[in-house]
């Protein structure tokens, strides 16, 4: 007998809860179908034995057998939060279908009510005296029902939290009871064998009487045996031991059940009876839960046997089985509302789907077509109207998961090719009808045919992926095979690509691949591509996988790369190059430099089919069109902006709506906050934004608003940048920053106003500040009266004496007495007096320039909403600076005397003059404060991909992370003189006057006059390709001179310059990447033939390095030396076969009479004696390349990997590790390419 599952620490119990003695024949675990599980999510835990779906949002309750609840988001995986109050196994968990609440029953006899938004638990209910197995609210009332292992199900009212009614009948543990959807019934299954229907009408009509009624039932006695307002409908019995779980039917008037005796069966009712209908075998252990599906015709069961099958409900047939290698399965769970399940096993759980939800579709020019319910239909965007085609033949099998997978469709002849999972791949050719058919119409017999996938690749000719002899067969019309195209890589899903082109996917990248030619013409890494969409110019496609979005050329080259944390759906592209895409619950786009974000919210999952202006036209996933209208204002504002269309700009910002942090944050990252500053309302952004575009009169009115010390300090500094005197005075005045201040005054020549500083230092006491504007002022009696007064009596004479004030320095002397410093003798003393300003008071001169592109667009919106505040033209125009002296008194500073209270000045004689009428002034006549343009080096950057123009514009964080992408270096030391040699040349650095800092100017290739002043040329760069070519040859000639050390270091420096170079044409792309294989090829030879001369003793290593060495793909000069050498090394070596190979091989390359003349000789010798007297590690006979870090050979047809830079070979032992070579790059890693040219990305 087996014993029931504790856990805690309870002892083992005797009663019977399964005979699990019995097992099925072996026969029967063979099964029709093994089925791959479309898995959503999964967890790893501790035995699940209860599940429940919140009715709405993505979330699942699972109860642990350790007495934890956990409530995790499925949709995005993660664990949302955790309950943990029971006290042993939880085995039944519920969500109710409004409130935030969940309902939990476990081994410590309670049952708990928790609200999920509080994260803890309301009351508990108390009345079985044994484990529950169950719990379940009431779709529509107030109730809970419990059934327990003491024979009773009780029904509870959670709001008056009393149980009201206990329903008894059952003499073994009742295993689980729950309520029908629709009408007032439970059923409840036990060991005992017996199904029971209960009628529950009674106590609904009691529940909802008046309130007295309501007092009378909370006073029921709850007895064990009590309650007679619930009685049995039926009694089911058929099983032959104990039934685990029974369910019923959302709102057929069905029951299933499943039992101890591995058997499913299906049972009707009516008013009057309930009786068996059939019995679905096929488990051979315990059914542990069964359960209908809520939106198919099916029936799923779980059982101890490690399985989850499908039955259909109509054929009484299996349809699909799933299972797993060591976990038993418990529980099982069907989403209310969408297709949905999940199982509890002994390590977790699964949320899990029978079928694909995506509807099959194409669209074509202005209509889609997609399969519904079995027909083929067509939709007109522009009428919206939906028609039937034709119908469709069920695709081979008829279980889930089989139906029609993708579309494929010829506009030119109306065919239609439909492709499906069946028999491991399938499709059907159809001739589809221009309009729908008519009743009088035939229908031609669909064409079908085995392939993994097809699609038409021109008007009368399709392409068909056999997947087992990875191989494209081309057939007509007629489904006749007219030529096959074995691949030269394995793919498993091919799309359409254009004319006589593919798009095919293996199983980390798509290839475009030539059927004409038979050539790859372009490839990308992509792992995991489930979709293809094509723009309507065919210039750009995306590449669709779970979580990433890679959008491309149409030669494969990748322009920007997205990855989202919840899956893609599908996408589309608009008219104006955005790509619009779907996720589970977001609609967002994509632009080509890589910026994106959402569009809006969505409610239900759909598949975008088109994007036409505000429109989105898309497929739910009941195969229903759906138009959803979307603002792509944003997306096109960024578009615009990206593509310097600043007309397009101009009529974003003046119709619509746009505002935001984000939309501000990305102007401000783009270099337009100018622009931004239209957008925002908060004063501090506003302030920030008018600092940064040099706006300092909207930037004075922020800081007015805002009013705190560190905003001051920030304007002040700005004005300072500008010149602009009269507001770093205000500045510095609202900050009280007196030092500041007072060197402002000394430097605009502000005499008046620094006499003013001084009078404010000597009421506040300090001397220092003191001491300071009397220098500054060049007053020497007042520095003389500080100094005396500070105590500090030596320094007061040597001041006066230095500057001539004899009557002073003698009153100071006498004082001193016999003290007096000493001056030094010889030395001709310099007076400390203050230079002559050479301008006196006002703003310092600046350029007139023109406003910029968005400044006079802006400048009447801008002042809707925000007045300019006027400057005025002193510095006296602003408040005045309130100084507190010891008593705490406000006093004020004037010229001439100092006054406690109100100045008394009156302020400013402001007169009104009487001018002409004719006279005024033009905003066009007015300065405008000219706004920093972009860096040039920013703009070099701005939409290059190239890491060397990153680097010269001093970028270098972009320049390496570019390289480490393009090339895998994670090696950049060898790069660091090379880098900031480039930086260095692409700049000139001018002294400016003394005082000023060096001035740095960018070098450009090219400048353009006409134009943007963002519009510049590209780098001046100090290393290009006439460079690397100049040092190739000096490489040349010192491996000819036998200079090894010389050449290695030449051609390394090759290796290291390239990554930076940067051309102009396809052709010198070309030249640079046969530099690469050139460069590598000396450097593994030469490092091979310097390792053979370390060698002493080691005669046969020394003949297989210099046997390598001539497998190297070198100059025809430097060849024929490396065989001259070679040749003679085996010979000395007694290895005649290997020499006279050599030889051999020398004379082939024509080489000169004394090298031939040697040749032949050797040759002539060898051929007496054609044996190798050692055995060494090479067979010319075998191709191979060399290893590049162990100098061995690899033979055709053995594993290796190579440098993503260089492209050198490793053996497999090498990956993960710096290659040897280049000692750039890792080996083994992936990276997108060499890039080095602007027409790369075109």
């Amino acid at each position: 007998m087996a014993q029931r599952e504790v856990g805690f620490g309870l002892n083992w119990r005797g009663k019977d809860r399964r005979n699990a003695g019995l097992r099925r024949n072996a026969a029967n675990t063979l099964e029709q179908r093994e089925c791959k599980m479309l898995s959503k999510f999964e967890t790893k835990s501790d035995r699940v034995k209860g599940l429940s779906f919140h009715p709405k949002r993505p979330w699942i309750l699972a109860s642990l057998y350790s007495g934890v609840i956990q409530l995790w988001d499925y949709r995005m995986g993660t664990l949302i939060d955790t309950f943990d109050e029971h006290d042993g196994p939880v085995r039944g968990v519920h969500f109710h279908k409004s409130q935030p609440l969940f309902v939990s029953g476990g081994d410590d006899y309670k049952i708990k009510v928790w609200n999920y938004k509080m994260r803890r638990c309301l009351f508990t209910l108390l009345g079985h005296r044994d484990y529950i197995r169950t719990v379940y609210f009431h779709n529509k009332y107030p109730w809970i029902v419990s059934a327990s292992d003491d024979q009773t199900i009780r029904i509870w009212n959670w709001q008056s939290q009393v149980c009201i009614s206990v329903l008894s009948g059952h003499n073994h543990f009742v295993m689980c009871a729950s309520f029908h959807l629709k009408e007032d019934l439970v059923v409840s299954a036990s060991l005992d064998q017996t199904i029971r229907v209960w009628d529950v009408s009674a106590l609904r009509k009691k529940t909802v009487s008046p309130a007295a009624d309501i007092l009378k039932l909370t006073q029921m006695s709850t007895d064990l045996f009590g309650g007679g307002d619930v009685v049995v409908k039926y009694i089911l019995e058929g099983h032959d031991r104990g039934v685990s779980w029974a369910s019923f039917h959302p709102s057929l008037p069905l029951i299933v059940s499943g039992a101890d005796d591995y058997q499913v069966k299906i049972w009707r009712m009516n008013d009057t009876k309930a009786w068996e209908v059939d019995t679905l075998r096929g488990h051979v252990h315990n059914v542990c839960c069964v359960l209908f599906h809520a939106r198919q015709d099916i029936i799923v069961s779980n059982s101890e046997d490690k399985s989850i099958r499908v039955w259909d409900m109509s054929k009484r047939t299996r349809v699909q089985t799933f299972r797993r290698e060591h976990d038993r399965f418990w529980i099982l769970s069907a989403h209310p509302e969408v297709n949905l399940l999940a199982a509890g096993h002994d390590s977790g759980m699964i949320v899990f789907k029978l079928e694909r939800e995506r509807p099959a579709y194409v669209v074509s020019g202005g209509s889609l077509l997609y399969i519904k319910d079995r027909f083929l239909r067509t939709y007109d965007f522009a009428t919206q109207k939906d028609n039937p085609l034709i119908p469709i033949c069920r695709l081979g099998s008829s279980g889930p998961n089989q139906g029609p997978r993708s579309l494929s469709y010829n506009p030119t002849e109306c065919s239609v090719l439909i492709c499906s999972d069946v028999d491991g791949g399938a499709y059907e050719l159809y001739d589809a009808p221009r309009e729908s058919l008519g009743r009088s119409d035939s229908i031609h017999e669909a064409k079908r045919g085995i392939g993994g996938s097809a699609v038409f690749i021109a008007r009368n000719r399709f392409a068909v992926l056999n997947k087992i002899h990875n191989q494209v067969t081309i057939k007509n019309l007629n489904n006749e095979v007219t030529k096959k195209c074995d691949l030269p890589f394995s793919a498993d899903t091919i799309f359409f690509a254009g004319t006589g082109n593919l798009l095919c996917r293996s199983e980390d990248s798509v290839i475009l691949f030539d059927l004409q030619q038979r050539t790859n013409i372009g490839e990308i890494r992509a792992p995991n591509v489930k979709y293809i969409v094509w723009s309507n110019d065919m210039e750009n496609v995306a590449l669709l996988s779970k979580h990433t979005i890679i959008i491309a050329s149409k030669k494969l080259s990748e322009r920007c790369k997205l990855r989202e944390t919840i899956r893609v759906k599908s996408g589309a592209w608009d008219d104006n190059g955005i790509f619009i895409y779907s996720t589970l619950n977001h609609i967002k786009y994509c632009l080509p430099n890589e910026d994106s974000g959402i569009i809006r919210t969505l409610d239900v999952p759909v598949y975008i089919t088109k994007v036409s202006g505000s429109s989105l036209y898309c497929l739910d996933r009941d195969g229903k069109n759906r138009v959803i209208q979307i603002d792509i204002s944003e997306c096109v504002f960024k578009l615009a902006l990206m593509k310097k269309q600043y007309d397009e700009v101009m009529r974003i910002i003046r119709d619509s709506q746009l505002c935001g942090q984000a939309i501000i944050a990305y102007l401000q990252q783009k270099g337009f906050p100018e622009v931004a500053l239209h957008f925002a309302r908060d004063e501090r952004t506003r302030f920030n934004l008018a600092v940064e575009s040099g706006n300092i009169q909207i930037a004075v009115a922020s800081a007015k608003e805002i009013d705190e010390k560190e905003h001051w300090h920030k304007l002040g500094v700005e004005a300072l940048r500008q010149g602009n005197a009269d507001i770093v005075e205000y500045a510095y005045q609202r900050t009280k920053d007196f030092e500041q201040l007072s060197f402002l005054y000394l430097i605009t020549g502000n005499l008046d106003k620094l006499t003013k500083m001084l009078r404010i230092a000597e009421i506040k006491n300090d001397v220092n500040g003191q001491f300071h504007n009397a220098l500054y002022l060049g007053d020497i009696e007042e520095r003389i009266k500080i100094l005396q007064e500070s105590g500090h009596l030596p320094l007061a004479y040597v001041t006066a004496s230095v500057h001539g004030l004899t009557d002073i320095a003698d009153t100071l002397a006498a004082d001193l007495g016999g003290n007096l410093p000493t001056l030094p003798s010889g030395k001709r003393s310099s007076l400390l007096m203050p230079p002559v300003p050479i301008l006196r008071g006002g703003d310092w001169p600046l350029l007139k320039v023109i406003k910029g592109i968005f400044e006079g667009a802006l400048q009447n919106s801008a002042g809707t909403a925000y007045e300019e505040e006027d400057q005025g033209n002193g510095a006296d125009w602003g408040e005045d600076i309130a100084i507190e002296n010891a008593n705490g008194e406000v006093i004020m500073a004037d010229d001439k005397e100092v006054t406690v209270g109100e100045d008394k000045d009156g302020g400013w004689d402001m007169e009104e003059l009487e001018l002409p009428q004719d006279v005024g002034i033009t905003h066009d006549t007015l300065f405008v404060t000219p706004t920093q343009d972009m860096p040039v080096s920013q703009i070099w950057i701005q939409d290059s991909s190239l890491a060397g123009e990153h680097a010269a514009a001093g970028s270098f964080d972009t320049a390496l992370e570019l390289l480490n992408r393009q090339l895998g270096i994670t090696n950049f030391s060898p790069l660091k003189p090379i880098i900031l040699d480039l930086y260095m040349g692409s700049h000139v650095f001018l002294p400016a006057l003394a005082s000023a800092p060096v001035m740095p100017l960018a070098v450009e290739r090219s400048r353009n006059d006409i134009g943007s002043p963002n519009v510049r040329g590209p780098p001046a760069l100090v290393y290009s390709l006439s460079v690397v070519e100049e040092k190739r040859r000096v490489a040349y000639r010192a491996t000819t001179e036998g200079k090894f050390s010389e050449a290695l270091r030449l051609f390394v420096n090759i290796l290291h310059i390239i990554p930076i170079i940067v051309v102009d044409t396809r052709k010198e792309v070309d030249d640079v990447k046969k530099l690469i294989g050139i460069a590598k090829e000396y450097v593994l030879g030469l490092r091979m033939e310097i390792k053979r001369k370390e060698i002493k003793d080691g005669a046969l290593r020394q003949q297989e390095l210099a046997a390598y060495f001539t497998h190297c793909k070198l100059q025809i000069v430097h060849l024929r030396l490396a065989l001259l050498n070679a040749m003679g090394i085996c010979y000395k070596g007694g290895n005649y076969s290997t020499a006279a190979n050599m030889a051999c091989r020398l004379l082939e390359t024509d080489p000169p009479t004394s090298h031939a003349t040697k040749a032949s000789q050797v040759l002539q010798a060898c051929e007496r004696n054609l044996q190798d007297a050692n055995q060494v590690n090479y067979d010319f006979r075998n191709p191979f390349v060399v290893c590049a870090s162990s100098f061995t050979p690899i033979y055709h047809g053995q594993k290796s990997v190579s440098c993503p830079y260089c492209t050198s070979q490793f053996v497999p032992t090498m990956s993960g590790k710096i290659c040897t070579i280049c000692n750039l790059s890792i080996v083994g890693s992936d990276a997108s390419g060499l890039l080095c040219s602007a027409t790369q990305t075109r």
